[in-house]
């Protein structure tokens, strides 16, 4: 049973899927991808306590450049 019955936005239906959540800290960049809630009427993404955990977790180790244990995929660059 999903903890969420209805879209706590919108109120349609959710449903779990694995999505890719990019996730930004400092200068670097980090894509993941994890279990969500998302709503089938709205999109939005509901993510558990402990993903979001997960989240603040990556957040924190890309602002200190602790990338050690990433894969990188390549570079990005700023189009001035």
């Amino acid at each position: 049973m999903l903890p969420f019955e209805k879209c706590p936005v919108c109120g349609g239906v959710v449903v779990e899927k694995e999505v890719e959540k990019l996730l930004s800290g400092g200068k670097n960049t980090a894509v993941l991808k994890v279990k969500a809630e998302v709503c089938l009427h709205c999109g939005e993404r509901l993510y558990s306590q402990e993903t979001v955990g997960r989240f603040e977790q990556i957040r924190v180790k890309l602002v200190r450049q602790e990338t050690a244990d990433f894969q990188p995929l390549g570079q990005s660059f700023q189009v001035v």
